[in-house]
């Protein structure tokens, strides 16, 4: 699937905060007295912001700013330069050399876009001609369903989580709870799903979170996975998800942060898009599946100790009985955890790094799409080998404390190591399909 614990949603405006102060100090350069070469927000920087910032950063966005229009980037310009040449922002942990580097919802910037930011903030952040500015970009609204644009209809059905209060300064929270689902009354395959945090206070207190349907034969169903940078996602052309027909039950593990002030009886509303009715698409999907952190057969996950200012490396392997189709991953380490990385050791031997994520950030919940035209696509008796890397010193930004042991735990100042993998397994003869299609497209690319 495609398509974002422990510290809290407040802790990156407590970060942002501190490192305000500092930038506003700078100001914005007074503008350079020749413009010539100088980038201008019209023309340069504003379709750079659509392509990678406004998707967060609009008004009812969960960015702490709006960078829509340019009386609202200017201010910032200074921050804009320092977040986007240190990388963090946009938030983009894929390591560029290494790893399938094709990506649905590639949103990092560029060197050549990062040194334009750099010199229009550094020239004065001059607007130019207005008349230059891309078409604007319309976002769904505060409580609106952003799946919903995009796939041009309501979702099918909307389920609903029971109401949890979240107390105010307090500890992070897990609200775990089982929920009736009404049913279908014939069999539906899923192509879509959306997992949204009331508004507006439930965005700024719903860290991640899972919705999970049990019904007739299918049980422990992923419908819906939810995490800050992520909030819907849809299967590729011709895979869904088979939901049965019937009555069964949808088990929610949502994980809080607090705010500042208690957000009362929160509920979250999940949306679920089905191919049309009759429709059955090609491939049947897993959906997103754990690859399990304290899965003894795979990740050692519940064998962490990390020391005080030191270091831990864990690996684990999974054997894949069938052929697979590997559309999307995402990472679930805490704040001590840097790098995790995907390999694939396949049934000859060779090995392939499929991806790996750098200066992990526990604040984003990012899911890596792979394009369609580089999804790994792997036979059966291939190993998936992951290797995690924590680093408990002080030298780690986001550490809450580099004093303390760290074992294995739900809390943010405990630690996790396990990957979400949205997975298709495949017949043998389908995998070969596929391999021969991308054959096929390659050689016609080449010969271009």
């Amino acid at each position: 699937m495609s398509m974002t614990e422990g510290v809290s949603v407040g802790g990156r405006w407590v970060a942002f905060s501190l490192m305000l102060g500092a930038w506003l100090t700078l100001g914005v350069p007074a503008p350079a007295s020749s413009q010539d070469s100088t980038p201008t927000f019209s023309a340069d920087i504003a379709p750079i912001f659509q392509e990678s910032c406004q998707a967060c950063h609009h008004p009812e966005g969960i960015g702490p700013m709006s960078l829509m229009t340019y009386d609202e980037a200017r201010p910032w310009a200074p921050m804009i330069k320092y977040q986007t040449q240190t990388r963090h922002m946009p938030p983009w942990h894929i390591d560029k050399e290494m790893g399938i580097q094709n990506f649905k919802n590639d949103i990092s910037l560029t060197d050549e876009e990062i040194e334009l930011i750099a010199r229009w903030a550094d020239g004065g952040a001059p607007q130019g001609d207005p008349a230059d500015l891309p078409q604007p970009l319309e976002f769904a609204q505060g409580s609106a369903w952003q799946a919903e644009a995009e796939l041009g209809r309501p979702p099918d059905v909307v389920v609903r989580s029971t109401p949890f209060t979240v107390p105010g300064n307090g500890q992070d929270q897990w609200w775990e709870v089982d929920v009736p689902f009404d049913g279908l009354d014939r069999e539906r395959w899923l192509m879509a799903a959306e997992f949204k945090p009331a508004y507006p206070d439930g965005k700024k207190v719903v860290h991640h979170g899972h919705a999970v349907l049990s019904v007739g034969d299918r049980r422990g169903m992923g419908v819906a996975r939810y995490g800050v940078g992520k909030s819907w996602e849809a299967y590729p052309e011709n895979v869904g998800l088979r939901i049965p027909a019937g009555e069964g039950e949808i088990n929610w593990n949502i994980h809080y942060a607090a705010i500042d002030h208690d957000v009362v009886d929160d509920v979250v509303e999940v949306g679920l898009w089905f191919y049309p009715d009759g429709e059955t698409p090609r491939l049947a999907s897993e959906g997103e599946v754990l690859f399990r952190a304290d899965n003894p057969d795979f990740m050692r996950g519940q064998d962490l100790l990390i020391p005080p200012h030191g270091y831990q490396v864990i690996q684990g392997v999974h054997k894949l009985e069938s052929a697979a189709v590997i559309h999307s991953v995402r990472p679930h380490l805490h704040t001590r955890g840097k790098t995790m990385t995907l390999e694939a050791i396949y049934p000859d031997g060779r090995k392939e790094l499929l991806s790996q994520i750098n200066n992990y950030d526990h604040n984003w919940q990012n899911t890596y799409t792979f394009a369609d035209d580089a999804r790994p696509l792997l036979p059966a008796g291939t190993m998936l080998m992951i290797t995690s890397v924590f680093d408990n010193t002080a030298d780690n930004p986001i550490n809450p404390d580099p004093e303390q042991w760290v074992i294995f735990g739900r809390r943010g100042p405990d630690e996790m190591s396990h990957m979400w993998i949205g997975i298709t397994y495949v017949p043998d003869e389908e995998l070969e399909r596929l391999v021969s299609e991308r054959e096929t497209e390659g050689r016609d690319i080449a010969s271009n």
